[in-house]
């Protein structure tokens, strides 16, 4: 409620009420609910001096507390909340606040805040109180529950001389602050009181859209039209009425100057004033769009009326519940399903179609009917079409295309006896060798639908298992949304990147929701959580693709059989560059198949020198160079010959050679590592695994004075650390049998310190394998021997001098001969995967040599260079047995 000023005489020492997170200004009448104990002095005196008809007599000083920094922003915010439950003051308390107005006080109910609750809270710190503050009238005071009710009208701006008393209650000296009268010769002020009549007048009009009380708006336009004889009551009535933060509160019960008060209220009576204007078109648009709405119902409803009364109601057939009910019965749902369906069909017809849970549940059934519950496909069953299709397709992959030969062998025997579940096939290998493009062969080869899942980054349960009804916008999983959209229960589904699945968190562990799905004994009976009734899975063949298994968990990698796709040979490149990615590379650009042709050399040339890598995608990159080389001269030659102008003609060569390769595409990029290598001594090439193929890599050694110190280097993890400390060791350990030293009791190492780096610093390496090499490139330095540059090993090895067998051998082998290694020792045990897994092709041009123990690997390695003595025979017997 708002109040005029009136000309009460203020007490030179008054009582204060310190007042937190809010500021009232002068004409304000308002409710306090005190629940402060430090307050509650002051009113219990007030209470024992005052009876309730001298109540008014009372003045007190309202000061507000200034909030310390690091709470003003909270104070503000608690200020804008309180300041939107503003109390009207309408007379529903029956506050005497509320009574008509005399002519001797006006009062002008308006938008003013709520009871303010001054809250519990510690002792004051008089340094806290506001040096401004308000003069105010008692109008009620009563008791409550927790503390005082008390209603205060606010006079007069005053300033806080002195505190004079701090016990039981504040008092203080205090100055009234009255506003000067207007000078109607001061033009500028003048000009501004103008300004702010016109505001003002702006944001009464606003109000008025708002709906308020036509008695409130007549008083509220009554006040402003005294604005040129009191602008200072006009700016506080403004000031208490709009919303705004404390700190702008604070701001004008500052300013005392009059000019300096109507200069900031006009600045945020504008913002007011833009941000209503905002509110009402948000409130005018929502507004018509109910009213279409409502509109909208109103003539459906007539219109079925009308339709009713011609005998034109729509036919039983082209009711929504009956064809929900034929897509259903359509969908020959099993038992357990259909009694859910006809369970959510019963409540629909019971709700209304405003409702909100009749559009989720008219989802649910949708879903339920739209599924392939019994609809499947054929399956084309012809092993030899199928094997013709899976060769015509893809180059190799030879296990991959028997497993599945041998699903459809399988399946076509058991045709009469019962369904076959599908296998679960994960196939392994690094990017770029047509993991992916294989799942959607097998499709083809087998006649069925084919779905990708990519699961790379996918992090929570739901995406798999499905969302809750309960919550907003729920879907099911993936599998269930996939089987939607292939239309039959036996599709093909391509797991893509199963080894990038997120793991456990908040959102739950997606990799544990695929226990289910691919485990041929449970997906029989899959539950999404959005359909929350079972699935059968078990006719869709599986297919996961990965990179690598070492983040794939144990208990989903034992769901599925491994394949494991290793890194092409330039054969395989040359034949796959040939037959798939040269024609489909020229049908891109638009060229037919005699218009670009490449000499096999230069192909051969693109794969060595330009690519390295396991797959071929970055082969198909740069012979779409080549292509769209050719692709500019053809359309430059076409042009030529179109053309008015004669001019001289140059014939168009289709035909790209080894000098256009390096002409089109640059210098090589890549030279071959080994070849190009001189022999020195202290260095050995290695061989390596990761998880997108193999490669090779150097072994460096070398010694400098120092203590017998070993210093090893090339980010390498803690088991390649320990390879090169059994290394180390057993060179000390056998340094006379080797002739480095001159005799047993002698160390290697008595006065130098040994350095083993591995080139590739950022890249992170690890494993076992490096053992015997790291041994030959110890013996190669303390020796001064050279080990040749295209011979690689591989292989770990224990103190006693065994050679253990390793890993990853076919991808080794292969990248070890595309860098030009001519000759490979390998442990004894890992003939077989040399015999079974590595091409014909790279085992005719590689010599492999298999040892047992560490002295055949340095006999081999040295090429019998290397200066054993020759009383090592027992240390051989030995290291045999």
């Amino acid at each position: 409620m708002i109040r005029s000023s009136t000309t009460i005489p203020i007490p030179r020492t008054v009582p204060v009420l310190p007042l937190h997170d809010k500021v009232l200004l002068p004409g304000v009448v308002t409710r306090l609910l005190i629940a402060r104990r430090d307050s509650f002095p002051l009113f219990e005196n007030i209470l024992r001096t005052y009876s309730n008809k001298e109540l008014g007599k009372c003045i007190i000083g309202v000061f507000p507390v200034r909030a310390p920094a690091d709470r003003s922003s909270s104070a503000s915010e608690r200020a804008t909340q309180a300041s939107e439950r503003g109390d009207t003051r309408s007379g529903k308390d029956g506050d005497e606040s509320n009574s008509t107005p005399t002519s001797k006080e006006s009062v002008i109910p308006g938008p003013s805040p709520a009871s303010q609750v001054v809250r519990l809270g510690g002792t004051l710190d008089p340094s806290e109180i506001h040096s401004i503050g308000c003069a105010a009238r008692l109008v009620r005071l009563e008791r409550s529950a927790g503390g005082f009710s008390v209603v205060l009208e606010v006079l007069v701006r005053i300033r806080l001389d002195k505190i004079t008393s701090q016990s039981p209650f504040f008092e203080a000296k205090v100055t009234p602050l009255y506003d000067q009268a207007v000078d109607k010769s001061d033009q500028e002020l003048q000009d501004q009181i103008v300004t702010l009549r016109s505001i003002s007048r702006e944001f009464v009009s606003l109000l008025q859209t708002l709906k308020l009380p036509a008695p409130v708006l007549t008083q509220v336009q009554k006040f402003l039209d005294n604005v040129m004889v009191a602008p200072g009551q006009v700016v506080d009535l403004l000031m208490s009425t709009i919303e705004g933060t404390i700190e702008e509160k604070f701001m004008i019960l500052n300013t005392v100057d009059i000019k300096d008060r109507i200069s900031k209220a006009v600045e945020l009576l504008t913002r007011q004033i833009h941000v209503l204007k905002i509110s009402q078109k948000v409130h005018d648009s929502v507004e018509g769009k109910l009213n279409k709405k409502q509109r909208e119902f109103y003539l459906r409803e007539q219109l079925d009326a009308i339709k009713e009364e011609l005998g034109e109601k729509d036919a039983p057939e082209d009711d929504e519940m009956t064809t929900i009910e034929n897509r259903l019965t359509a969908a020959n749902l099993p038992l357990e399903v259909q009694k859910a369906a006809d369970r959510e069909l019963k409540r629909l017809k019971k709700m209304q179609p405003t409702s909100s849970e009749y559009s989720v549940i008219r989802n649910y059934l949708d879903w339920l009917a739209d599924l392939p519950w019994t609809k499947f496909s054929e399956d084309v069953l012809d092993v030899d079409r199928a094997r013709k299709q899976l060769n015509d397709d893809h180059h190799g992959l030879g296990k991959v295309k028997r497993r599945i030969l041998e699903y459809l062998a399988v399946t076509k025997l058991q045709q009469m006896k019962g369904s076959v579940k599908g296998p679960i096939l994960c196939l392994v290998g690094p990017p770029g060798v047509g993991k992916t493009s294989l799942g959607r062969s097998i499709a083809t080869a087998m006649g069925r639908k084919f779905h990708r899942i990519a699961l790379g980054g996918v992090w929570d349960e739901s995406e798999i298992r499905g969302h809750r009804r309960t919550y907003v916008g729920a879907l099911p999983g993936v599998i269930i949304q996939g089987l939607k959209k292939c239309e039959v229960n036996n599709p093909i589904f391509l797991l893509d990147e199963i080894d990038k699945v997120g793991s456990r968190g908040h959102h739950g562990d997606p990799s544990a929701a695929f226990l289910e799905v691919l485990d041929p004994e449970q997906n029989s009976t899959f539950t999404d959580h959005y359909l929350n009734v079972p699935f059968d899975l078990s006719k869709i063949l599986f297919i996961a693709t990965a990179n690598s298994v070492d983040t794939i968990p144990a208990p989903l990698l034992d769901r599925m059989e491994l394949i494991t796709i290793p890194g092409y040979t330039y054969a395989e490149k040359l034949a796959i560059a040939t037959n798939h990615l040269l024609p489909k590379q020229i049908r891109v650009h638009g060229l037919e198949k005699d218009d670009v042709q490449v000499a096999q050399e230069a192909l051969l040339k693109v794969a060595t020198g330009y690519t390295r890598e396991s797959g071929v995608r970055q082969l198909e990159r740069e012979i779409g160079s080549l292509v769209r080389a050719k692709a500019v001269e053809y359309a430059e030659v076409q042009e030529s010959k179109l053309s008015a102008v004669e001019v001289h003609v140059i014939k168009y060569q289709p035909l790209v050679t080894m000098a256009d390769v390096e002409e089109i595409l640059g210098q090589e990029k890549f030279v071959n590592e080994v070849t190009e290598r001189l022999a020195v001594p202290g260095v050995v090439t290695g061989m390596a695994y990761n998880g997108v193929g193999g490669g090779i890599m150097f072994i460096e050694v070398s010694q400098m004075p120092g203590k017998g110190n070993l210093q090893l280097t090339g980010s390498l993890g803690d088991v390649i650390k320990e390879s090169a400390q059994i290394a180390l060791s057993w060179v000390k350990s056998h340094g006379y049998e080797i002739g480095l030293t001159n005799s047993p009791s002698q160390n290697v190492m008595e006065k130098a310190d040994v350095h083993i780096h591995m080139p590739g610093g950022a890249t992170p390496k690890d494993g076992p394998s490096a053992g015997i090499a790291m041994v030959c490139a110890l013996v190669s330095m303390f020796s001064n021997k050279t080990v040749p540059s295209t011979t690689a090993m591989t292989g770990e090895f224990t103190l006693r001098g065994l050679v253990m067998p390793v890993g990853g051998i076919k991808e080794k082998v292969i990248a070890a001969h595309r860098a030009g290694v001519r000759k490979i020792i390998m442990p004894l045990r890992n003939q077989k995967d040399v015999t079974s897994d590595v091409p014909d092709n790279v085992r005719d041009d590689i010599e492999f040599y298999y040892a047992s123990t560490i002295w055949e690997v340095l006999r081999e390695a040295f090429e019998g260079r290397a200066p054993v003595r020759a009383d090592t025979a027992s240390a051989c017997i030995d290291s045999r047995l």
